[in-house]
């Protein structure tokens, strides 16, 4: 059996692409339903975000196996598109790092972003509803996320700033210590004043105000966040009661120019204030910055801010890879004994299976025995059927991995005769016997 995973993601596709691929949760559900119609698929698991759509799946080692792997994947989209070009495939230790990279979110598109973990938990656990999971998968989507969970405790790659929006909050934030008890006023109501709002409520301030030329749109960007529109002829009359000053407004000219400043600060009375310009061309005079009590930051200061720490996180994505690295080769090493769990498990099955037949006739020949002789019976045949098997065992186990593997696992289906089970059993015989592998 081979581990693979099959998709297309952010590097490989552009959003057209990756929309016409991007999976429901129902379809998937859907898919796992007739898991059991692609018979060389043992095991699967589908991941699909805004930018990625992959199959992560135990496959046989027939030749068909990966046309089968991509038919499901199509199937599960309901596209036929050729998109061979997008597609990029991994097996064995490559599909493992893959994945530990992914959950890591060293493969995002925001280097360290945080969502991606939580992305693979659902998909698993998606997986697991639909009982399309067994011991490999199991054990390598534990792994995965644990994997994810120690890099993110482990380093700090996702502890700074990396867009201009999210900057300008912990900008503001390193200044007040907290933000929890500030008011802020917002200039402009477009995608990068938004992305600013909702970092700001995250952060906990507890008022906003929104001044835009369209005072409609001002109030409906407002009411979004609970805060409230102020007309923008009088908005800086209200920055007489705020901690910060937020624009972006796409204004060919500046909004806040230097003598109304120096008018508010005198009504402030000392105390200070913050101007985070955000757009382009600038909203804010540069001379504000030379008023007593005023400190500004533009767009350059910010993207400077936001450069320092890509690079920050670039430098802890050396220390998540190392992780990474360290946390395949450790499931390697499990994973190296499970081609054997199976026949393993399959051994231990027909033994059991002879015990409690001989010890079910041995009963009926000897009815007076008491139930303690019966415990001690049960007991002792348990102990016999364990003791014989332990040397083959321990020999199989020991050839895991190993150029004798091969030998050594044809020898025990041929001496227990374990093929009428093995190779021809059902799709659920199969799944059935790696969940008893596992346990």
């Amino acid at each position: 059996m081979k581990l693979i995973v099959l998709g297309l993601n952010h590097r490989t596709a552009p959003v057209d692409v990756r929309e016409r691929f991007s999976i429901p949760k129902d379809a998937i559900r859907r898919g796992f339903q007739h898991l059991a119609e692609y018979a060389v698929l043992e095991e699967a698991v589908v991941l699909s975000t805004c930018n990625r759509s992959e199959l992560y799946a135990v496959v046989s080692d027939k030749a068909d196996a990966g046309e089968a792997a991509r038919q499901f994947f199509f199937d599960l989209t309901g596209n036929d598109a050729d998109i061979e070009a997008y597609l990029y495939e991994y097996e064995g230790e490559d599909c493992i790092r893959h994945l530990f990279r992914v959950a890591s979110s060293l493969d995002s598109l925001v280097l360290g972003e945080g969502q991606i973990l939580s992305q693979v938990k659902q998909a698993y656990a998606l997986a697991l509803e639909g009982n399309a999971t067994s011991t490999i998968l199991n054990t390598l989507f534990h792994r995965a996320m644990a994997t994810g969970k120690r890099v993110r405790t482990e380093t700090r790659i996702a502890w700074s700033a990396v867009s201009v929006s999210y900057a300008a909050v912990e900008l503001a934030k390193d200044i007040f210590g907290t933000l929890k008890k500030s008011s802020v006023l917002i200039f402009g109501a477009g995608k990068m004043a938004e992305l600013t709002a909702e970092h700001l409520v995250s952060h906990g301030v507890t008022k906003l105000y929104v001044a835009n030329r369209h005072y409609d749109k001002a109030k409906d960007f407002a009411e979004r966040f609970h805060g409230e529109a102020v007309p923008f002829e009088h908005a800086l009359e209200r920055a007489k009661d705020v901690d910060v000053v937020v624009t972006s407004t796409g204004a060919p000219h500046y909004v806040v120019k230097g003598w109304e400043t120096r008018h508010l600060m005198t009504q402030r009375k000392g105390r200070p204030l913050v101007f985070i310009d955000i757009a382009v061309p600038r909203d804010v005079d540069p001379e504000v910055e030379e008023i007593k009590g005023v400190k500004l930051f533009n767009i350059d200061a910010l993207e400077a801010v936001v450069d320092d720490h890509m690079e920050e996180r670039r430098q802890e994505a050396i220390e998540a890879g190392r992780i990474v690295e360290e946390e395949i080769a450790s499931i390697k090493k499990r994973f190296q004994y499970l081609s054997c769990r199976p026949l393993m498990a399959l051994l231990s099955e027909r033994c059991e299976r002879i015990r409690c037949r001989e010890l079910q006739r041995a009963h009926s020949k000897l009815p007076e025995l008491s139930e303690e002789q019966q415990r001690a019976m049960e007991h002792m045949t348990k102990m016999i059927v364990r003791k014989i098997l332990r040397t083959p065992m321990m020999k199989l186990n020991a050839s895991a991995g190993t150029e004798e593997e091969a030998f050594y696992i044809e020898a025990m289906r041929s001496l227990f005769k374990l093929d009428t089970i093995g190779e021809t059993g059902t799709c659920e015989e199969r799944h059935n016997r790696y969940r008893y592998a596992q346990q």
